[in-house]
């Protein structure tokens, strides 16, 4: 089977029971599921009834798409992702996003918990991703180009949307949220880096590291959807003052923060205009 034909086997199935087209999608990380638990009118979709989709394996993904009204827009939540260390490739890991742009999403929000590397930063913080680096040692849009989703070179200059992170920036003011900017570097995982690698990312300039986020940003911009990007730090990877790191550590700062990440993206939804950002 293709993968064009996957694409369009869980389109079919998730579009067939969804009342209505979503507008905004949010991807939801490690840690920050409970954001779906503010939809209201719910549709629950659980991964595993999709044709031919992934299914998410680690602790703190729930693995279900969640359909509803948030703050008066459609929204289209997936509780849990893909990545490439499960086993998954580039290519099974992005598909929920293909999926979305054919359900009719013309913007996303990626959220994920990461390593913070800048000084400035503490453990429970929100940044704006401005930029990103991929060292995942893959990209999603390797092979035949899908040429009814966008171009065979994808610009990626401008991968998450200014005006969405500047109405962000405004909103986390408002509410009192303290967040920062900065530059988020995929790594493929599953090991947490070593302290030579944490050097290494500070030198190239990146504020935060994580192992998501990514790929499923590559896939977006190539298919014309606008991004706003959400990392929450879980840890301070900070090479000179490296504490042995669990998952679980992560997903306990993860719920922690979850209160004024939820605030900040229910704020973000109820202000964003659909029809200027698409």
């Amino acid at each position: 089977m293709s993968y064009i034909d996957k694409i369009n086997n869980a389109y079919e199935y998730i579009n067939n029971i969804l009342p209505c087209r979503p507008q905004i999608g949010v991807v939801l990380g490690t840690g920050l599921g409970t954001l779906a638990d503010h939809i209201e009118n719910k549709v629950i979709i659980e991964y595993n009834s999709v044709p031919d989709f992934p299914v998410s394996t680690v602790e703190g993904h729930a693995g279900r798409f969640i359909f509803g009204d948030m703050e008066g827009k459609k929204v289209l939540a997936m509780q849990g992702r893909f990545h490439y260390y499960e086993g998954y490739s580039m290519k099974e890991v992005t598909l929920p996003i293909r999926v979305m742009k054919k359900l009719g999403i013309g913007m996303l929000i990626l959220s994920n918990a990461c390593g913070g590397l800048n000084k400035a930063f503490s453990a429970g913080d929100i940044m704006i991703i401005k930029d990103h680096i991929n060292l995942i040692g893959d990209n999603p849009l390797i092979g035949a180009n899908l040429s009814e989703f966008g171009p065979r070179f994808p610009d990626m200059s401008q991968t998450y949307d200014h005006e969405l992170i500047e109405l962000c920036k405004k909103i986390a003011s408002r509410l009192n949220i303290k967040v920062h900017e900065g530059i988020y570097t995929a790594v493929s995982g599953p090991n947490y880096e070593t302290k030579a690698e944490l050097n290494m990312l500070i030198v190239a300039g990146s504020d935060a590291v994580g192992m998501s986020t990514v790929p499923e940003a590559i896939v977006a911009r190539h298919c014309g959807i606008k991004i706003l990007g959400l990392s929450c730090i879980t840890d301070m990877a900070i090479p000179d003052a490296l504490v042995p790191l669990s998952h679980e550590e992560v997903v306990r700062v993860a719920e922690m923060a979850k209160p004024k990440f939820v605030s900040l993206v229910k704020e973000f939804i109820k202000e964003v205009n659909i029809h200027e950002s698409l």
